[in-house]
């Protein structure tokens, strides 16, 4: 059986320094693989048992990287020796492809945003009015959405809340992670995208993990998914509503990337078992 895998990348399957939840003694810490630099620094990590289960499920599936970072950020991931031939960024707006830029994909999302929400400059404009020490940066990616970086000690109450119903009015929504708050055209899914790579490889399942609410539609078009024990899905509770349930890892922060690892290995069938995709195991109660 063909099997596609679409996984989030930050605080699903890498991890900065602040989200590694590394708890216990230093000798007793697993080690870690440097998968990403900034500015010649290190700045994402997973574990190396989670880099060698990643080279084998890439040897056992389609594995697509799937992203809201754009195609720029994206680029800065080495994730595997040999780079996927698939990737999605931007929330589902580009569609890589050898490292190239779908451009007829990109195009036609743009088609779609424009017909069912408000424009980014409306988006930009309201963003720019907020004032308040909390506010550190902000930008816009791919010229697709925006995102404003907070500190999130000093959110003024309800701020998130309330900017979330502005957007809903103007076809938008928002996203909490980390430290960013973002804004996405309702239309802006992985979850299209994905479908679109499935239907171009002729996959005949597929399997996800993510952990933000951007990840909800692409966790729900999947036959199988899982999510870590942390983030945005797991601070709200969700679970799946209209797809199979799914599965929520027992550890949190960078080993829960190795858990997710495991997990979508057994069930594209190269791990120990040969699980089936359509085989999954029921939630782990919430850490």
């Amino acid at each position: 059986m063909s099997v596609l895998v679409c996984s989030d990348l930050d605080r699903t399957l890498i991890y900065s320094s602040a989200a590694l939840h590394l708890d216990g003694p230093d000798a007793a810490m697993p080690r870690l693989l440097c998968v990403e630099l900034y500015q010649a620094a290190p700045l994402s990590y997973l574990t190396e048992t989670a880099a060698r289960g990643l080279e084998a499920l890439a040897g056992a599936a389609t594995l697509v990287p799937t992203t809201t970072r754009t195609p720029e950020q994206y680029a800065r991931v080495h994730l595997l020796e040999k780079p996927p031939a698939y990737a999605i960024c931007a929330n589902g707006g580009h569609i890589l492809v050898d490292g190239a830029d779908d451009a007829e994909w990109a195009a036609a999302v743009r088609a779609r945003m424009g017909e069912s929400s408000a424009a980014l400059a409306e988006v930009r404009e309201h963003l720019a009015g907020v004032q308040g020490e909390f506010v550190l940066k902000r930008r816009t990616a791919s010229d697709l959405f925006a995102y404003t970086v907070v500190d999130r000690a000093a959110l003024p109450q309800g701020w998130v809340e309330d900017l979330t119903g502005w957007c809903a009015e103007r076809g938008w929504r928002t996203s909490l992670q980390g430290r960013k708050v973002y804004c996405l055209p309702a239309g802006l899914t992985k979850a299209a995208a994905a479908e679109e790579v499935a239907r171009r490889t002729g996959a005949e399942a597929m399997l996800a993990a993510g952990d933000s609410l951007l990840d909800i539609e692409l966790l729900e078009a999947a036959t199988a998914s899982i999510r870590p024990a942390h983030g945005e899905l797991h601070d709200t509770g969700w679970t799946s509503r209209s797809g199979p349930a799914t599965a929520v890892t027992r550890a949190r922060g960078v080993l829960a990337g190795e858990e997710i690892v495991a997990w979508l290995l057994e069930r594209a069938g190269a791990g120990s078992g040969g699980r089936s995709p359509g085989t999954i195991t029921e939630p782990a109660p919430p850490a």
